[in-house]
């Protein structure tokens, strides 16, 4: 198995950057510079037509959208315990999850930071607003899960829906709906972080320490 991974330092290809690294098989990575619009060169196109990060090269094959490149590595990697098993109880509810993140999270983080970009900027204001109502409501779902004294949102086993759940709160740091503001996402958050898979991902990323 060859991978090589097209991602951009703390874009959405973060998640999929640390999945490979929880899953110790050998990959490459090729820097995206998003601020020098490499995503938009013609031979990245031709990689991933969207001209978005990631893009994972399989076996000489390229794929996107980050949440379906996570399922198809648990696929190809049976066993790694990141996702419950085809048969498990608990694969129901991961599925709701994994599903609730992707179209319920992703998208209004998407709408509050790329409200003037993607649309109309006269009407920036009131998406963002939209988008940071229901990007709260999400940390208040999170909130209420781990009450019981889960260590991670899945229950005691730490999975895909971790990863791309602290990706997405450490992308709203500088939102006014700032995820370490909930009492028990942020000792989440912390315990999570402290991971030495995501300190490698980090360093590998020369992504500065989150939460600080």
């Amino acid at each position: 198995m060859l991978y090589t991974l097209f991602y951009s330092p703390g874009a959405a290809s973060m998640a999929v950057h640390w999945m490979l690294i929880e899953l110790e098989v050998p990959f490459e990575t090729v820097l995206v510079d998003i601020d020098q619009s490499q995503q938009r060169n013609p031979d990245y196109l031709r990689l991933n037509p969207s001209g978005r990060v990631p893009t994972l090269v399989i076996d000489g094959a390229p794929y996107g959208e980050s949440v379906a490149l996570m399922l198809l590595l648990a696929e190809r990697h049976p066993g790694s315990g990141l996702v419950p098993e085809p048969n498990s109880p608990k694969r129901a509810e991961w599925l709701q999850l994994t599903l609730y993140i992707a179209n319920t999270l992703m998208p209004a983080m998407r709408d509050w930071l790329y409200a003037a970009k993607d649309g109309n900027p006269d009407g920036a204001a009131a998406v963002k607003a939209l988008a940071q109502k229901r990007i709260s409501l999400v940390w208040d779902d999170f909130e209420a899960r781990l009450e019981d004294g889960r260590p991670y949102l899945m229950g005691n086993t730490f999975g895909v829906v971790d990863m791309l759940a602290i990706m997405l709160m450490r992308w709203s740091r500088n939102m006014p709906c700032n995820a370490i503001e909930w009492p028990r996402l942020r000792a989440y958050i912390d315990q999570v972080c402290a991971r030495s898979s995501f300190g490698d991902l980090c360093d590998r990323e020369g992504l500065p320490a989150w939460p600080a």
